[in-house]
């Protein structure tokens, strides 16, 4: 095909005209091949004169001829033939291309999947390697990927393999999950994100539907590698354990990174947001990053459309409710199982002075308990808001991740407690502490020293004599820095009663 742009020798206009006119008459007089081969004679001639319309033209009614006499064979092998030809003008291809495209939806309704698959590949071999037709590639693979999820969640819609050539054996049909996995990788190959044909927009569009697919993949290996894990303990014998997703998370991580999010702020394009945060959320869950899921469900809760939702004023809910109807309780939830530091802290403090956490009183007050300087017990928190929190999907009874995050939840009351007491006790003993937190000696060291590893607090343990001790081991410049500083103090002191004494003289001898 020519890289170089050719300058129009000819216009065949006219012979053009001739020559579609007798190839339509011919074929309507079922003489399809007739009317090709004359179309195809005066093909060579426009190509080589570089005349783009004509040869738009002969090659579009030469497609469009096989389309209307319904033979589906010939159409995959003259749309390959021609795009093959030598000097082949890229734009006629293009066109004769998106035609096609075109087709595809009727084709599928009259002659079923097989003849529409065999179209579909033909096409993506067509447009295969060349960056001129990158986008009608991108859609056709689009096309084939829902193909092959839509066999992966109805496993009874799938085609029978045809029989091998050569052997006369068909091979083995693909699972559901391998239908699954082949969508996911015939999306992965794409990159669209070089495309300079295609919109931002439908960019994004293809970009979320990468991740989807990846994090759908990524849970069915997970489940898989924990099943085979489970089989492998029982049975000693067999150590093989199946491959997890975490490829596929980085992948996700990776697609995250590709899309700009001031771009999904622009007016509308609010349901491609809640679509990627959506994502994200499922992201940060399973690596159990909860202050990265914190600021997504905020993210979600910031758009339009579910503020007006949340409040009635919007329409119908059109989105996932966990993510979404709920997204400023996801919040609370989330910012809360977040482990403590500067940045969750600031958090959660502005959540805390949202006019909006105000109208939810039970939330509010649960916030309120980690913003305050206050010990929290454990079983007044489940007796409080147990109830209600292990109803949530967050919390839920019987859920593996729920009794989980119930679990972090407690261990962040425990830690919440240790920074209240570092601030009021210098030194407290063992069994005070613990009776405090109402934890066994040794899970009190566990969390202690994980706080102290993590820097959240200073303290050293004193075994023998069962002593605690918050105070840091000051230096000779703390010290010095502190008596200069009482020091300070005291004279300003002793001046300001100078100063009032002089004062009083003063009256006393006027008055005297």
């Amino acid at each position: 095909m020519s890289s170089e742009t050719k300058k129009q020798e000819k216009d065949f206009t006219k012979e053009v005209d001739l020559a579609v006119a007798e190839a339509t008459s011919l074929q309507e007089a079922g003489k399809l091949q007739d009317g090709l081969d004359k179309l195809l004679a005066l093909e060579k001639q426009t190509r080589n004169a570089a005349d783009l319309a004509s040869t738009t033209r002969l090659l579009s009614t030469s497609t469009l001829l096989c389309y209307k006499a319904a033979d589906y064979s010939l159409l995959s092998s003259t749309i390959l033939a021609l795009s093959k030809k030598h000097g082949q003008l890229k734009e006629a291809v293009k066109v004769m291309v998106e035609q096609a495209m075109g087709w595809l939806d009727d084709i599928k309704s009259k002659k079923g999947e097989p003849t529409w698959l065999e179209l579909v590949e033909t096409l993506r071999t067509v447009t295969e390697g060349k960056i001129y037709l990158e986008t009608p590639r991108a859609r056709l693979t689009l096309v084939l990927a829902n193909y092959y999820e839509r066999i992966a969640n109805d496993p009874s819609t799938a085609p029978k393999p045809k029989p091998d050539a050569t052997s006369g054996k068909a091979p083995a049909a693909l699972t559901p999950f391998d239908s699954l996995v082949k969508a996911s990788d015939l999306m992965t190959e794409l990159q669209v994100e070089t495309y300079s044909s295609m919109d931002r927009k439908e960019k994004t569009e293809f970009i979320l539907e990468q991740m989807r697919l990846l994090v759908l993949v990524a849970k069915g290996k997970d489940t898989q590698a924990k099943e085979s894990k489970e089989k492998s303990a029982a049975d000693k014998e067999k150590k093989v354990t199946a491959a997890d997703g975490e490829a596929e998370w980085i992948k996700v991580r990776v697609g995250g990174r590709k899309i700009h999010e001031g771009f999904l702020t622009e007016k509308g394009n609010e349901v491609l947001k809640l679509k990627f945060y959506d994502l994200m959320i499922q992201f940060a869950l399973h690596h159990a990053s909860y202050l990265d899921a914190a600021k997504y469900f905020h993210k979600v809760w910031e758009t339009p459309i579910i503020k007006e939702e949340t409040e009635g004023r919007g329409k119908e809910a059109r989105f996932n409710p966990l993510i979404h109807l709920h997204a400023l309780e996801n919040v609370i939830y989330y910012v809360i199982l977040a482990p403590h530091d500067n940045e969750q802290s600031d958090m959660i403090n502005r959540l805390y002075n949202d006019p909006a956490l105000a109208k939810l009183e039970l939330h509010y007050n649960l916030v309120k308990c980690f913003i305050t300087h206050e010990l929290v017990r454990w079983p007044s928190i489940e007796g409080i808001y147990g109830p209600t929190l292990r109803q949530t999907l967050v919390f839920l009874t019987g859920n593996a991740e729920g009794d989980k995050r119930w679990e972090d939840l407690h261990t962040r009351v425990i830690e919440h407690n240790i920074r209240v007491i570092a601030l009021y006790y210098t030194r407290i003993t063992l069994s005070r502490l613990t009776s405090l937190l109402d934890l066994s000696a040794k899970a009190t060291e566990e969390v202690l020293c994980r706080l102290v590893v993590s820097g959240t607090v200073h303290a050293r343990i004193d075994r023998p004599n069962g002593v605690v001790s918050f105070k840091q081991k000051e230096t000779a410049e703390d010290v010095l820095n502190a008596w200069a500083s009482d020091v300070g103090r005291l004279m300003g002191l002793v001046e300001k009663s100078w100063m009032e004494m002089n004062a009083a003289l003063a009256v006393k001898t006027r008055s005297g």
